[in-house]
């Protein structure tokens, strides 16, 4: 039994701790979130004290009042802190791998399947709603990176859907804060098996192209074949 209370203590003041770091974060970008707490948490607990001498039942309306008013507050809070992590996150590299690793169960991602030397990056996720390639970077770069990307995919997986979304503010392009919420709406055509077996598949592409030798030294001319026994030293 002590046992079992000191490890509900330990996890009471992880949680504890945890609302406090986000709570310091927050704040570094949303600098009225105290002000905006404590508004909604008190507002809330006055307005049913008011009803509660209007009915004749002050305490007990005031105690729903407080539960509610806690509630509510820790609702806002989540949204505020929500919105000033997306507001961090935005511009920088790598914020949209970020959001689909957290995206749900049932998706596997894979951060930086394409790349350029702009630093234009494209995302996989794979998931019942078949593959979603995300890019983030110069809209009019990544556009060709998507292309290329969407064709293996239609190559290697020809009975899956792909999905393409590019990250920003402009026209046709989704927002980080709505990146998640645009994947969930896609309809889910794949079942659980047919989810890995299509990981399977792109797994096994991975580790093929990562296992092939890179040739070293001149080319070999056309038709040429190595010794048997491989090649010596002179």
């Amino acid at each position: 039994m002590a046992r079992k209370e000191t490890a509900a203590d330990a996890a009471n003041a992880g949680r504890l701790k945890q609302i406090a770091l986000t709570y310091r974060m927050t704040r570094k970008v949303d600098t009225k979130i105290g002000l905006v707490l404590a508004a909604v948490g008190l507002g809330t607990l006055a307005v049913f004290l008011v009803i509660g001498f209007l009915v004749g039942h002050p305490v007990y309306l005031g105690i729903f009042g407080l539960l509610v008013g806690l509630l509510a507050t820790a609702v806002v809070f989540g949204r505020r802190a929500e919105r000033a992590a997306f507001g961090q996150m935005e511009g920088q590299p790598g914020a949209a791998a970020a959001v689909l690793d957290n995206v749900g169960r049932g998706w596997t991602t894979t951060p930086a399947v394409a790349m350029n030397r702009s630093q234009d990056v494209v995302h996989r996720a794979v998931g019942k709603a078949g593959i979603v390639l995300v890019a983030e970077g110069n809209p009019n770069r990544v556009k060709s990176l998507l292309a290329a990307e969407k064709k293996k995919m239609n190559r290697i997986v020809a009975d899956v859907p792909v999905h393409d979304i590019i990250v920003g503010g402009g026209e046709g392009q989704v927002e980080l804060k709505k990146l998640r919420t645009t994947m969930l709406k896609f309809p889910r055509v794949l079942t659980g098996p047919q989810v890995t077996a299509t990981n399977d598949r792109l797994r096994a592409l991975g580790d093929l192209m990562s296992n092939m030798p890179v040739p070293k030294g001149r080319p070999m001319p056309k038709g040429a074949r190595l010794p048997k026994g491989g090649q010596r030293g002179r």
